[in-house]
């Protein structure tokens, strides 16, 4: 059978009438013939021409799939690229293979959620002026605090076991940006409970309390934005 390496294997990526080739488990399989595979990605978001061995075992489907397609070789072991991971990890991946892809996207709809909704919360204070509407999302900031730090250490597991830590610009963002929403997060929730009536006058520094509680929306966009191109990249 023909030997492949990554470089040899990402020409087999179903573009300009390439034949379309996935590795799973060091075999690789041609995957041509199957229609949710003709444009040389899957789902738009497994694209063909790579080693998908975590996304294939992490899949809601088995991975006996791939038997109803030739095998056409085998995949050599990049093993410079690759970061090996501690054995008692490898078993419970193997055991709960659901633990490497998705408790991060699962966690971070929490912090995305509970730093949007403050802004609604305090424009619904503002327009009916039921104060409880400025208490819950007064609590929102709470939550928050909690779970965006849960969201950036899961963000940084599934980082390393998937994508062996390696330099990336929309992780690089990600980071950067998470920090930034947590430090204004912990801002808002400091001086709202310092001051429990800043918003009785909406000038001032009620104004700017309303705006800091703004920023957060376009800062936990730009979280999951990048998020998102990680899950389900462009098609170029």
């Amino acid at each position: 059978m023909k030997e492949f390496d990554p470089e040899s294997l990402a020409q087999y990526n179903g573009k300009d009438g390439k034949p379309v080739y996935v590795a799973y488990q060091g075999r690789v399989f041609d995957l041509t013939g199957s229609r949710l595979w003709k444009t040389g990605a899957h789902m738009k978001r497994h694209s063909s021409g790579k080693d998908l061995t975590a996304e294939i075992i992490a899949a809601p489907h088995d991975p006996d799939v791939l038997e109803r397609f030739p095998q056409v070789g085998i995949l050599k072991p990049d093993k410079e690229a690759e970061m090996p991971l501690p054995n008692w990890l490898n078993r419970l991946l193997t055991r709960v293979p659901i633990l490497r892809r998705h408790p991060h996207p699962m966690v971070v709809h929490f912090p995305i959620a509970l730093t949007v909704v403050p802004t609604f919360f305090i424009l619904l204070y503002l327009i009916t002026g039921t104060r409880s509407f400025e208490t819950t999302a007064f609590q929102c900031l709470g939550a928050a605090i909690l779970f965006i730090p849960v969201g950036m250490l899961s963000g940084f597991l599934t980082w390393w076991l998937n994508y062996q830590a390696k330099p990336m610009k929309p992780v690089r963002i990600k980071i950067i940006f998470s920090i930034i929403l947590l430090a204004l997060v912990l801002i808002a929730f400091i001086w709202r409970l310092l001051a429990p009536d800043i918003l009785l006058s909406f000038a001032g520094f009620g104004f700017v309390y309303f705006l800091l509680i703004l920023s957060l929306i376009p800062v936990v966009t730009v979280v999951g934005w990048y998020g998102a191109k990680l899950t389900f990249p462009f098609e170029k």
